[in-house]
């Protein structure tokens, strides 16, 4: 069995939060795709965790946990992610993460390249988290990265990295004007944080491979979401990488699968973090109001998200790209209070009202065009039945449900574990 948790919007769903309660019915969960610029929160028994890099399912003591081949990652930050949660009481070792050798290193100086080229847009920019994550898959696809097997192999890496060094410092010292980056530094640094994670590095294929074949239960955990893919998403302002369920097991280390189910995550309103098109954005108090309430800062950088009412055009792009069987619609409860619930149903672009959500930059023409519902008094976090919610949130529910035109399976009302319902 193989399924996908994926987001349907912008990121910042709550994915993390729907693979933490669900992946108790799973033998292994993988992240497939991204970097460090992830951010999942996850609130348990054991506490409040940001993770980055590591996938959620880190926080059951009884699931595997595997970073796949499409993952570029930061070995610093991994070090001190896994450091981070073992004082708190989480277990991390070989037998439950797994690090495929196929993986890419994202270097110090991705990191630096990155920087300096927000810096140089300056007001252009695409809004990057700034942690290396454009350059790295950059250098992937260029054929002059790093990757996690090559920690195994130190004497043919030293001698690929002298000429990726030379290489870099043609744009960073030549084209940006920094210093330049040592070959020393780099070999230091590899080695600093390397030999932490050499334990850990395996063929995730032949494991996922042999699971299965035990019949296994394997989980995809993915990074932001549709609208942030970079060939579906609002290019140029998107990831480096593909969040589409569909590369899932590609991502993972077996590229001969198919994903089984596909469970899409979106709020019960639209929330970006970054640079881009957003085209229900809310600005002033009423922006500040919802933020505040629902806490909306980026998990990763800490950046206020931006926010608005539901966006239907966006939500039903998102389902049909990542080719989504049923829907988990978080933070329902952040609504509450709220009256009207406003909903966009279509863009209106110059004289005419579209649908479909539309390519390239006439959609920074676009003015929402709304349905009102109304709204509900009263704290619903307790519910745990759909009978138990107030008459009007369940017939913005079931609104949802049919203006995106997939089945909504979960809706989450608080951030703990247990606060959610099952429809």
């Amino acid at each position: 069995m193989l399924t996908a948790i994926v987001g349907i919007n912008w990121g910042d769903e709550g994915k993390g939060r729907m693979v933490d309660l669900l992946s108790s019915d799973y033998d292994v969960v993988v992240r497939y795709q991204g970097g460090n610029n992830a951010g999942h929160t996850v609130i348990n028994h054991l506490g409040k965790f940001v993770l980055n890099l590591l996938p959620s399912g880190i926080l059951r003591e009884d699931v595997v946990n595997v970073m796949g081949n499409g993952m570029v990652i930061d070995i610093e930050h991994l070090v001190g992610e896994m450091a981070r949660l073992r004082e708190k009481g989480v277990k991390i070792s070989p037998e439950n993460l797994k690090i495929s050798d196929r993986a890419v290193i994202c270097m110090p100086y991705h990191v630096m390249q990155d920087c300096l080229e927000e810096d140089r847009l300056g007001d252009a920019k695409y809004g990057s988290t700034r942690r290396g994550i454009g350059p790295v898959y950059g250098d992937k696809y260029l054929k002059k990265a790093i990757r996690m097997g090559d920690l195994l192999q130190p004497e043919s890496t030293k001698k690929r990295l002298e000429g990726i060094v030379e290489w870099k410092n043609l744009t960073i010292k030549g084209a940006y004007g920094a210093d330049e980056i040592k070959l020393s530094d780099m070999l230091s640094w590899l080695k600093k944080f390397g030999d932490e994670l050499k334990d850990y590095v395996c063929d995730t294929g032949v494991y996922l491979e042999n699971a299965l074949k035990q019949g296994k239960k394997v989980m995809f955990e993915a990074q932001l979401g549709a609208l942030r893919d970079i060939d579906y998403g609002i290019y140029p302002y998107t990831s480096s990488s593909s969040v589409i369920a569909a590369y899932a097991p590609i991502g993972a280390g077996i590229a001969g699968r198919k994903v089984d189910e596909t469970i899409g995550i979106m709020k019960a309103y639209s929330t970006c973090v970054g640079e881009g098109p957003f085209v229900t954005e809310l600005f002033g108090d009423e922006a500040e109001t919802l933020r505040k309430a629902g806490g909306e800062y980026g998990a990763a950088t800490g950046r206020p998200r931006r926010v608005g009412p539901f966006d239907a055009v966006a939500s039903r792009y998102g389902v049909r790209v990542q080719g989504a069987d049923s829907i988990a619609l978080t933070k329902l409860d952040i609504l509450s209070g709220i009256n009207p619930l406003k909903v966009c149903t279509g863009y209106k672009i110059g004289n005419e009202v579209t649908e479909n959500f539309p390519f390239g930059d006439i959609i920074n023409e676009a003015k929402p065009v709304y349905e009102e519902l109304p709204g509900w008094q009263g704290d619903i976090s307790s519910c745990r039945k759909l009978e138990e919610l107030p008459k009007e949130a369940i017939d913005y529910i079931k609104y949802i449900e049919k203006a995106v035109d997939c089945k909504i399976s979960y809706v989450s009302v608080g951030p703990d574990r247990e606060q959610y319902i099952k429809l």
